[in-house]
C-alpha cells in the first residue's frame, strides 16, 4: 500500500513531499508548515495556533519535531523577547493584475506577549492618513505602494519602518500577501463555506479589464450574495471580501474588513482540514501559491519559534481591537482636498493612539479623550504651512473645518522655519470660543508679535479672524 501510494505521488510530481526522514523535501515541508502560520496570521482576524484541534494533530504527526533542528536554542531571541513584545505587521493587498496592486487593502498589528502568552490584533484602517516622508499626508495604504514603484520588493520593510516611527513603537516583522493568491488558494482547497451575516447587494462591482470600456454600465456587475451559509469558490469568495459600493451598512470600510474576516477565517478552517493536510497533491499546489504570493522577513527558525511559544492560545483569549471613527473611536471621517474620504485622529495628532496601542496588553481599553466641540460662531481662518513638511497645512485645515472654521486660504508660509505652531487672533479677543478651540484642537500656541511678513500679508489681502502657522510640532505625534 505503501509502495502505491509513493508511486502515485511521483506521478503527481510530490516525491519530495514523502522522505522527510531522508532529508528530501525539508525545504517544501518547512516552507509549507509557514505557509500555514503565515495564511492564519494575516487572514483568518485570529491567531492560527489559537485552532486547539489543529495545533494538537499537527504537533501528534511529528513534523514539527523533525523540524526542531530548524529551531535554534532557547537563548537565541526572537526580536523584541527581549521587551517581552513581539510586533508583526499583517499586510493584505490586491496584487498584479488589480486596480492600486500596491495598495494594502489590509493593515494589522498583531502584537506578542511571551511573558504571559497574550496575543492582541489591531486592525489599522486602510484610509487612516499619515504623514509620509517627502510625500506629505497620504492615506496609509499607500506606503506600501509607494516603497514598491520606488524599489520593487521594499514595501513591507518600508510599510514596518514608518509605522514604527508613527506609533512610537518596534515593528520588526512583516508578513505580506495578496488577494489574487489567496484567490487561487480557495480554488485549490476545493471551495469554502462562508456564513454571510448581512445579504450583500452591490450593483457598482468593477468588472477586471473593463474598467475602459466605452460602454459605462458594461464596467460593473450586480453582486448579490444572501445571508446564510455559502459555498465560495475562488472568485466569488474575492468579491465578497473586496466589495466597495455595497448598499447599506455593508458599504463601509469596517464592514469590509469584517466581511474579509469571515472569509479567511473560513478559509483557515477548510486549510487546517485532515482532507487538505493529508492529501499530498493538494499541499504541492498550496506551496506553490503561497511561494508566489507571500513575502515575509521572518526566518524559518523564527516562525517555528512564534508557533512553538503561542501555539496554546486560544481565540476567545486574543484581544481583537480596531481604529475606528465610531462612537468610542480615536478617528474623525472628513473629506480631502481631492474629495477622497480619509481618517484623522480625533485629538489632533498621534498621542492617543500611541497610549492605545503601548497599553493594549494592560487593560485593552481605548481611555476617554477631551473632544473639542464644534464653535457656535461664525468664524474664518488662513492656514499656513511654516515648515518643509508637505500636505501639513491641508490635513489640519481639513480638521478646522469640520469644527465648523470657514477655510479662507491654504499655503505655505513664505519662511518655513518654523518650530512652533502660531496662531494669531485678528478679531483681538472678540471670539474666544474659536480662539480656544483652535488652542486645543491643533496644541496651537497664541502669538501677539506679529513678523513682518504677516503684517504685509494682513495690510493687503487677509480678511480671516484668525492666522495659523504650523510649526513642526504640529506634525509631532507627541
Amino acid at each position: 500500500m505503501e509502495e502505491e501510494e509513493k508511486k502515485e505521488a511521483i506521478e503527481n510530481g510530490q516525491e519530495e513531499l514523502l522522505d522527510i526522514s531522508a532529508g528530501k523535501g525539508k525545504r517544501k515541508i518547512t516552507t509549507y508548515i509557514i505557509a500555514v502560520v503565515v495564511i492564519g496570521l494575516i487572514f483568518s482576524g485570529r491567531v492560527i495556533m489559537s485552532s486547539q484541534s489543529a495545533s494538537d494533530w499537527l504537533s501528534n504527526t511529528g513534523i514539527f519535531g523533525k523540524l526542531k533542528h530548524l529551531v535554534p536554542s532557547t537563548d537565541k531571541q526572537l526580536k523584541g523577547e527581549e521587551n517581552d513584545r513581539i510586533n508583526i505587521l499583517l499586510i493584505g493587498m490586491g496584487g498584479e493584475g488589480h486596480d492600486g496592486a500596491y495598495l494594502a487593502d489590509t493593515i494589522m498589528l498583531a502584537s506578542l506577549k511571551p511573558s504571559t502568552k497574550q496575543v492582541s490584533l489591531i486592525s489599522i484602517p486602510r484610509d487612516m492618513q499619515v504623514p509620509l516622508a517627502e510625500a506629505g499626508w497620504r492615506k496609509i495604504n499607500n506606503i506600501n505602494a509607494f516603497a514598491e514603484a520606488a524599489v520593487p520588493g521594499s514595501g513591507g520593510q518600508v510599510t514596518i519602518d514608518s509605522l514604527s516611527k508613527l506609533l512610537d513603537i518596534n515593528i520588526d516583522y512583516y508578513v505580506r500577501a495578496d488577494f489574487d493568491g489567496f484567490m487561487n488558494v480557495i480554488d485549490e482547497l476545493g471551495g469554502v463555506e462562508v456564513n454571510v451575516e448581512n445579504t450583500l447587494d452591490d450593483y457598482a462591482y468593477p468588472i477586471l479589464g473593463q474598467e475602459d470600456n466605452p460602454n459605462y454600465y458594461a464596467r460593473y456587475e450586480h453582486l448579490h450574495i444572501d445571508t446564510g451559509l455559502q459555498t465560495m469558490n475562488g472568485s466569488l469568495a474575492l468579491k465578497y471580501s473586496r466589495s466597495r459600493h455595497a448598499a447599506g451598512n455593508e458599504g463601509s470600510d469596517f464592514a469590509r474588513a469584517k466581511r474579509q474576516q469571515l472569509v479567511l477565517a473560513a478559509v483557515k478552517e477548510k486549510l487546517l482540514s485532515r482532507q487538505t493536510l493529508l492529501n499530498p497533491v493538494t499541499i504541492g499546489k498550496l506551496i506553490n501559491e503561497f511561494n508566489k504570493n507571500i513575502s515575509t522577513n521572518l526566518e524559518v527558525w523564527e516562525m517555528l519559534k512564534v508557533w512553538n511559544l503561542f501555539k496554546d492560545v486560544k481565540k476567545e483569549e486574543i484581544i481583537n481591537k480596531g481604529l475606528s471613527d465610531g462612537p468610542d473611536g480615536l478617528l474623525v471621517s472628513t473629506i480631502s482636498s481631492e474629495g477622497a474620504y480619509i481618517l484623522v485622529p480625533i485629538s489632533g495628532n498621534f498621542s492617543q493612539i500611541k497610549n492605545f496601542i503601548r497599553d493594549i496588553f494592560n487593560n485593552g481599553v481605548i481611555q476617554p479623550i477631551e473632544v473639542v466641540q464644534p464653535i457656535t460662531e461664525k468664524s474664518s481662518i488662513s492656514v499656513k504651512n511654516g515648515t518643509w513638511i508637505s500636505g501639513l497645512a491641508g490635513a489640519t485645515a481639513y480638521k478646522l473645518k469640520g469644527l465648523g472654521f470657514t477655510i479662507d486660504e491654504t499655503g505655505n508660509a513664505p519662511e518655513r522655519d518654523y518650530t512652533e505652531t502660531l496662531v494669531f487672533d485678528l478679531t483681538y479677543g472678540k471670539k474666544n470660543e474659536s480662539l480656544n478651540a483652535i488652542k486645543k484642537s491643533i496644541n496651537a500656541k497664541q502669538s501677539f508679535e506679529f513678523p513682518q511678513w504677516l503684517k504685509d500679508y494682513q495690510n493687503v489681502s487677509s480678511s480671516s479672524d484668525f492666522f495659523l502657522i504650523l510649526g513642526t510640532d504640529a506634525n509631532n505625534a507627541d
